[in-house]
Formats: structure tokens, C-alpha cells, sequence
């Protein structure tokens, strides 16, 4: 094996020695062959040309010389300059040119790979030292694979978080070319696209990365969620989940306008109840006989863990209701007491609090009202030092089925069974129990009000035996509702629920039909009868979130997932 010798720059024409004897004797015999063609007067002619073989094999090939050779070949002409200038030479000295040129290439070339084999192995080197070296398996036979294996996947890595960060720079950065629309004010921008409806703003998220971004904002769809259904947010234009983006909200109010969801079956009981239910954050409070449970809901929102967190008990017969207020439960029982437990100990009074059972209770701001079936309304206050002490009691000269404070804590108002000559619905100072005023003068004897419940200090809304639901306005009249809703299959409505804006539902007597209204039509939107005929039940409770509706009959729990249709 020759040695190396030295190879300098592309284009020096350097000696280059070492490149081996057989290329050499090939270069000598074509000298020889074309010294014998100059006596045949043909020496002239070739001595600037050389051979023109165009491989190794010295096989004559269209090129000249000069293009074969390469770069290097200028690089040997331009080192004889002298024999340039002659106009000639000899044979052997132009291939003697060429042979240097070839060789100063070759050089070049070898250098090229040293230099790029001395990159790679220096990002070998840096990727070892991320990946912190394992000097045991290194070490071992198979140690340099595992080494570059390691190095390998941790560049890959990191490259792929570059390319995270690049796109999230990308994303987040405003396109330097397109409309000059672009160009605008972010404040401007956002003026002009809050004229758009939710089908337009969909199809300009689509067009770049940026516009998607900046059509996520919640400013662009705040006004398209406050005329949704079941947003999260209220008539006022009160924002109730500020942590859940309002274009995520939008999407799943889709939902309910279009009435898609899917149906499950949370809790089954054996035997028939009258349950009630309350929720509070991620946990569910529901009664079932004389005991309320509560249970914790799973992340999706439609199953509950099995195992309850807790279980209240205290009454002697069934709890007809409950409510949830500064951390207690405060019950109602068919035993004609109440029962006020502590939600995170197991603190728990009960108290006799009429002649017969309970039928309804509210509790807001220390003071708890209560009405029962002996035709009579109580307050009673909640500290602890005071508990079962009557505060007034109210003769209501008919059984009382609801009850709910107002939220500036100045009145109540009463649901009776409608059997006397007097409105149904009447409103009670809360600190003197004097009776304000009567609503509604119209009601027909039996239209009893199972559910009544402030909506704000001046609406209400109220439900039951007459099939209507009604929308007061205290602002305006108290003689006459502001809108009323009729429940298509003449059955009794039980209870119902709102998200404080457009969305009212409703539970019928008969089937377990829910029903769900748009508040600016009058006709009924959607209905879900939940039970089959042999089993035809009431729906006793109504809960709802912006994803999910909660309905609890005689036999299971109910659950109408419109997240996940």
C-alpha cells in the first residue's frame, strides 16, 4: 500500500504521490503511445489532449481529456504556464499536466469527506452527551451501535420539538404576505369579524394557522353564545364558566338546538321512589328513601363512581326535598321535620318543623322557609345556635307543593294545590311574613304549582298541574304572565329547569317525557320520553350543565350526554 503523500487545495496541481503504480503505468504507456504516433507527424496535434480514455480501463470516449479530468486538469494547465505559452510541448509533458490535475482532484475530493465525516462525528459527540452516555452498555461489544442508536433518537427528539415550537411560532406569528385585510389592527380586526355568524367565522378559521388562532378568541363568540342555547351564560350576559372556551361552548349548544345526545342510565333502584337531586361542582346529591347520597361524577360528565362519597340520613320516612347552601344540606322529610347536615362532617340536626310531612324547602343568605301539607309556611333561621326556632309562621289555607326565596332576600313566593279562591302563587315578605301580592288571576280550581323558581329578583317561572309553564315579569304586571308554554300531551309538568337565558326544560308526568323549549318560540323544541309503557313514570327532578342533562324518575337516574351525541 503506497503512502498518501500530501494533497493540497483543489486546483494547486500539487505532486499528489502515492496514488498507486498501476494508475501511473497506465499514464506511461499512454505517453509511450504517443510518442509513437509524433513520428507518424500526429505528436503536435494530440500534445495538448493527453489520452482521451474515460476510465480506468484507458477506453477511448467522446470527452476530452480536459472534461475528464475534471476541475483538476484546469487547475495542472494553469500550473505549467510556461508550456501554454510555447503552443505545444510534448506529449508527456501535457499528460504529465493532466495526471496532476487529476491527483489535485482526487485531493480535493478527500478532504470534502473529511470534513464532512468530522461534522457527523461531532453531532454524534453532542448527541452522546444529551443523552447523558451509558458508559456500561458503551462499553460493552455491541457499545458504539448503542451509542449512535441513543444519539439518534435523542436528535430526533429534539427536532421534533423544534418543529412544535416553529409551528407554534408560525401560528401565533401574522402572515407577512396576503390581503392587506392582514395588515390591520388586531382591535380593528376584531371589530369587523364580531359582524360575522358562526358558519363564517368556521370557514376563515380554516384558512391559515394565524386566523385560526385569532378566530378562537372569546370576544368573536360571545355574542353568538349569548343567543345559543345552554352556553353558560345568562340573560344579563353573566358569563357562568369562564374556564371553558366560549367556541367549545358553542359547538356543544349545537347540540341541544338540534336535539343530538345520547341516552345512558346512571343509578337503578327496586323499588319505586320520588328521588330529588341537587349538583354541586363535580358531585351529585340525590335522595332515595330516607337517605341523600352523594356521589362523585367521573371526568366525562355521564357516569358516576360507584361507591358514594357520603350518606346523610336523620329522617324517619322519605326526604321529599333538599337543597344545598353554605356547605349544609338542608332537608325536608315525609316525617314533618327538617334536617340540616354538614356536607363535610358528620354533623346533623333534625328539628320538628310541622304537623305533617314536608313538601318543600329553600334555603339562601341564613334562612330557611319551609311549606308542608298542614297548609302552613315557616321560617326558621340556620345558625347553629338557633336551629328550630320559628322566626313566623305563615297560614297559607292550602297545602303548600313549592317554595323559593328570592335572591335579594326581601320576600318568598308559595306554590299551593289551588283548591280555594286564591291564587295559586302568592309572594310573602320575608322579614314581617305579611303577603305582598298574588300573581295571576286566572287560574283554574286544581292548577296546582309543583315547581316554582326565581330566575332573577323580578322573573319567576312556575309549572304544574295545569300543564303550563309561565314566565313572570314583576316589573310589569303581576295579574298576568309575560309568556306561557303548554305542554303538547295535556300531562301534569313536575318540575323544570333553565340556564338562566333561553333553554327551559321540563319533566311531564307520564312516560318519563323530558321536554326541551326555546324560550322565543312556542312551540316545544325537542322531547325524550325516557321510560317505555309498562313502566311509565314522572320525571321528579330535572338538573342540566352545558353538557349534560340529568333527569331522575321512579326507577333510575337518567342522563342525556350532548358532549359526546
Amino acid at each position: 500500500m503506497g503512502s498518501q503523500g500530501r494533497s493540497g487545495p483543489p486546483g494547486n496541481g500539487g505532486p499528489g504521490e502515492g496514488e498507486g503504480g498501476e494508475a501511473r503505468k497506465l499514464q506511461e504507456g499512454r505517453v509511450a503511445r504517443g510518442k509513437r504516433r509524433k513520428g507518424k507527424g500526429k505528436g503536435k496535434a494530440r500534445a495538448g489532449q493527453g489520452g482521451r480514455g474515460s476510465g480506468t480501463e484507458g477506453k477511448p470516449g467522446p470527452q476530452t481529456a480536459k472534461e475528464a479530468a475534471g476541475p483538476g486538469a484546469d487547475a495542472g494547465a494553469r500550473a505549467c504556464p510556461r508550456e501554454e505559452a510555447e503552443g505545444g510541448g510534448s506529449v508527456e509533458e501535457g499528460v504529465r499536466g493532466i495526471v496532476k490535475g487529476v491527483e489535485g482532484s482526487a485531493g480535493a475530493g478527500k478532504e470534502a469527506q473529511g470534513r464532512e465525516y468530522g461534522k457527523k462525528e461531532e453531532w454524534r459527540v453532542r448527541a452522546r452527551r444529551r443523552e447523558g452516555a451509558r458508559p456500561g452498555r458503551a462499553q460493552g461489544r455491541g457499545g458504539q451501535a448503542w451509542a449512535d442508536i441513543a444519539g439518534t433518537r435523542v436528535a430526533m427528539a429534539a427536532a421534533a420539538e423544534e418543529e412544535e415550537e416553529a409551528a407554534a411560532r408560525e401560528s401565533a406569528a401574522r402572515p407577512a404576505a396576503g390581503p392587506a385585510l392582514w395588515r390591520l389592527p388586531e382591535e380593528l380586526l376584531l371589530l369587523i369579524c364580531s359582524y360575522l355568524d358562526m358558519r363564517a367565522l368556521g370557514r376563515l378559521a380554516q384558512v391559515c394557522r394565524w386566523l385560526r388562532r385569532f378566530t378562537s378568541c372569546d370576544l368573536l363568540w360571545r355574542r353568538i353564545a349569548r343567543a345559543s342555547l345552554n352556553s353558560g351564560f345568562t340573560r344579563l350576559g353573566t358569563d357562568l364558566m369562564t374556564s371553558v372556551p366560549v367556541k367549545e361552548r358553542v359547538k356543544v349548544s349545537q347540540n341541544w338546538r338540534l336535539g343530538r345526545c345520547r341516552e345512558g342510565i346512571l343509578l337503578k333502584w327496586r323499588c319505586r321512589q320520588m328521588p330529588w337531586m341537587q349538583l354541586e361542582d363535580d358531585s351529585l346529591y340525590i335522595s332515595q328513601a330516607n337517605f341523600i347520597l352523594a356521589y362523585q361524577f367521573r371526568p366525562d360528565g355521564a357516569s358516576l363512581n360507584r361507591r358514594p362519597l357520603g350518606v346523610f340520613a336523620g329522617h324517619d320516612e322519605d326526604v321529599c326535598h333538599f337543597v344545598l347552601a353554605n356547605s349544609h344540606i338542608v332537608s325536608a322529610g315525609g316525617d314533618g321535620k327538617i334536617g340540616v347536615h354538614k356536607i363535610h362532617s358528620t354533623f346533623t340536626v333534625k328539628y320538628s318543623a310541622h304537623e305533617q310531612e314536608v313538601n318543600c324547602v329553600d334555603c339562601k343568605g341564613g334562612i330557611i322557609v319551609s311549606g308542608s301539607r298542614d297548609r302552613t309556611a315557616k321560617v326558621w333561621p340556620l345558625a347553629s345556635g338557633r336551629l328550630g326556632q320559628c322566626l313566623h309562621t305563615i297560614q297559607t289555607e292550602d297545602r303548600v307543593w313549592s317554595i323559593a326565596i328570592s335572591p335579594l332576600l326581601s320576600s318568598f313566593v308559595t306554590g299551593t294545590a289551588c283548591c280555594g279562591h286564591f291564587s295559586p302563587l302568592r309572594i310573602w315578605d320575608l322579614n314581617s311574613g305579611q303577603l305582598m301580592t298574588h300573581l295571576g288571576s286566572d287560574f283554574p280550581p286544581g292548577a296546582g304549582v309543583l315547581d316554582v323558581m326565581y330566575e332573577s329578583p323580578f322573573t319567576l317561572l312556575s309549572c304544574g298541574y295545569d300543564t303550563y309553564v309561565r314566565y313572570w315579569d314583576l316589573r310589569t304586571s303581576v295579574r298576568k304572565c309575560v309568556m306561557e308554554w303548554e305542554e303538547p300531551h295535556d300531562s301534569t309538568l313536575y318540575c323544570l329547569q333553565t340556564d338562566g337565558n333561553h333553554l327551559l326544560a321540563t319533566g311531564s308526568s307520564y312516560y318519563g317525557v323530558v321536554r326541551l323549549w326555546d324560550r322565543r318560540q312556542r312551540a316545544c323544541l325537542h322531547a325524550f320520553p325516557l321510560t317505555s309503557t309498562p313502566l311509565s313514570s314522572p320525571v321528579y327532578c330535572l338538573r342540566l350543565t352545558t353538557k349534560h342533562l340529568y333527569a331522575a324518575l321512579s326507577y333510575n337516574l337518567h342522563v342525556l350526554d350532548f358532549q359526546n351525541p
